[in-house]
């Protein structure tokens, strides 16, 4: 079954609000600005949107080749400069120790306020492991089909594919296609990717990907649904994988298992 490349999102900052993209180069890491940056506490421990929901009203926009970062808050205003780093740190991502350094600047103040919490900004040192699997997860993807079928499970009309935060969405597949791509060398565009296990869901999808507010259960409704399919993680919505044949991928490219 080929499907098509319908939408490209990027985290520059985990996070922090998506970019959708036209095209993106898939590296043997993935995406080399997506989850460029991410967010620890005053005790070092890495923050995501479970405990800072408000952080996706920020819109990043980041230029590595120029090292500029750019923020744009809610309520209009920016702050943005040239990323300058510090202290090293080494972070634990669910039990996988990351090591970056801590960005000097106006962004850990504009974001702290935002969280209501002390909050530093941190550059990852290596392009793909601030992707919740690293460079072995640097891909992920979800049919339009699968959110629909979430979507008649929970009594709706649609549901906002931005709540997954997937970096691809494939058009034109049944419903939960990707599950049976596991293992499987799928082509996309230029690039090749194969998914390694499906992606298990927790509380961030439960929250308004406008407002970070709690306003869906899908927690219960994957549990209820989808309770019986074979799985590598629970409550699983999408896939997870990595690059095998880098290239470039644009939206509307094909998408064909091999």
């Amino acid at each position: 079954m080929t499907g098509s490349v319908a939408w490209i999102a990027i985290a520059p900052v985990k996070a922090l609000a998506l970019l959708y993209l036209a095209e993106v180069e898939l590296e043997p890491t993935g995406v080399r600005e997506n989850r460029a940056f991410y967010l620890v506490d005053g005790e070092g421990r890495m923050v995501n949107g479970k405990v800072a929901g408000a952080l996706v009203q920020v819109v990043p926009a980041y230029d590595a080749a120029a090292e500029r970062l750019r923020l744009e808050l809610p309520g209009g205003t920016a702050v943005e400069g040239v990323v300058e780093v510090g202290e090293q740190v080494t972070t634990d991502f669910f039990g996988r120790p990351v090591g970056g350094r801590v960005v000097t600047g106006p962004w850990a103040e504009a974001l702290s306020e935002i969280a209501g919490r002390p909050l530093r900004l941190v550059k990852a040192d290596r392009p793909g492991s601030g992707v919740d699997r690293g460079a072995v997860g640097g891909v992920s993807l979800v049919g339009a089909s699968s959110l629909g079928a979430l979507a008649t499970a929970a009594g709706l009309e649609r549901v906002d594919g931005r709540r997954f935060r997937m970096l691809f969405g494939i058009d034109g597949v049944a419903a939960h296609a990707e599950d049976g791509w596991i293992g499987r060398r799928v082509r996309m565009g230029k690039a090749v990717v194969m998914p390694r296990g499906n992606v298990g869901r927790c509380a961030v999808t439960t929250q308004n990907p406008d407002t970070g507010v709690p306003d869906l259960d899908t927690l219960r409704v994957l549990g209820e649904y989808r309770a019986e399919v074979e799985t590598t993680e629970p409550r699983p919505f999408g896939v997870w994988g990595q690059v095998v044949e880098p290239g470039r991928v644009r939206v509307d490219d094909p998408v064909e298992p091999e």
